[in-house]
Parts: structure tokens; C-alpha cells; sequence
């Protein structure tokens, strides 16, 4: 184990999208116990200083593991496809028109009912994107694609979160 390893080398598991969560968990328990300063308590400042060290590569390690954008974001940069979300807007040219019917829906949304279809329609948007993902990362090795498909997922994260606003202007 080194600190410069990539996540998934670090974590001991395929280099994939597709992650069984529970044994991300279990595995980040067991780095855990492995690293914590605590443990390192009587062997002085330096000891202590590397496994702060080796305490916060495993955590930013499991942040972006167990979180599926984050994962396929780290698997496009590995693929040398960074996202760079700040200076490329590249998106599949479908999702700009649904992008900006949803902006539409919303603003436009005035009931409780109507904000509430568009967050199921949003969540199940969602659920299919990251199926795409995974057959654009896992099963086609795709990474201009799936650095494509993570910029529309980070929208229609961003989206969700403005409906979850609406909803709870809304009283929901």
C-alpha cells in the first residue's frame, strides 16, 4: 500500500464502475483501523504525522468511491478524459434539450403535484444515466463518452437539488 496509489488500488478492488458499496464500507472500516493515528500514538510526532497522512488519502479515497458520480469522474481522469466541468461544457447534444425543458418545468411548476412530477421524472433520468455510465465505462471503455455523460449527471444533480428546494418551499 502507497499513498500515490490510485483509489481502487488502494481500496484493493477492480478498477471499475460498478462497486459493491457494502464492501467499500467493510474495507474502509479496515483502513481505518489500519492508519488511525491512535494507533501510532507511542511512536512518536513523525509516526503520527504519516498515518494523519494515510487517515486522509483513505477517506478522500472512500468519499469518491462510494459516491458514483465522483467514481466515474476518477475513472474518466484516469482514462486521461478529465472532466474539467469549469471549461468544458461538452455534453450529448439530447441532454441540452432536456436540460432546458426541465429549466422550463420548473419554472413553470406551480402545485405541489406538478414540482413532484418532475423530481420523478428528474430521479429516473438519473437512475438511467448512471446505468449509461457504467456500460460507458465498464462494458465499452468508453471515457469521451462517460466524461460527456458525468458533466449531464452533474446537472441533473445540481437540478435535483434546486427541485428538492422547490419541494420544500412547497411544504414537502
Amino acid at each position: 500500500m502507497k499513498l500515490d496509489d490510485n483509489d481502487f488500488d488502494l481500496f484493493g478492488v477492480a478498477q471499475r464502475f460498478a462497486q459493491d458499496r457494502a464492501a467499500l464500507d467493510d474495507r474502509w472500516r479496515a483502513l481505518q483501523a489500519e492508519v488511525h493515528p491512535d494507533k501510532f500514538a507511542a511512536d512518536g510526532a513523525a509516526a503520527q504525522r504519516v498515518a494523519v497522512q494515510w487517515a486522509v488519502r483513505v477517506n478522500e479515497a472512500y468519499q469518491r468511491l462510494k459516491d458514483p458520480l465522483k467514481r466515474a469522474a476518477y475513472l474518466c481522469e484516469l482514462a486521461g478524459q478529465p472532466i474539467n466541468a469549469e471549461n468544458n461544457t461538452a455534453m450529448p447534444g439530447a441532454f441540452l434539450m432536456q436540460q432546458m425543458e426541465w429549466r422550463e418545468s420548473l419554472d413553470e411548476a406551480r402545485t405541489l403535484p406538478q414540482v413532484e412530477a418532475l423530481a420523478e421524472a428528474v430521479g429516473a433520468h438519473r437512475k438511467g444515466a448512471l446505468q449509461r455510465l457504467q456500460q460507458l465505462l465498464d462494458d465499452q471503455q468508453d471515457a469521451v463518452a462517460a466524461a460527456q455523460q458525468v458533466r449531464a449527471l452533474m446537472f441533473v444533480e445540481r437540478f435535483a437539488e434546486d427541485v428538492d428546494r422547490r419541494l420544500e418551499a412547497l411544504g414537502q
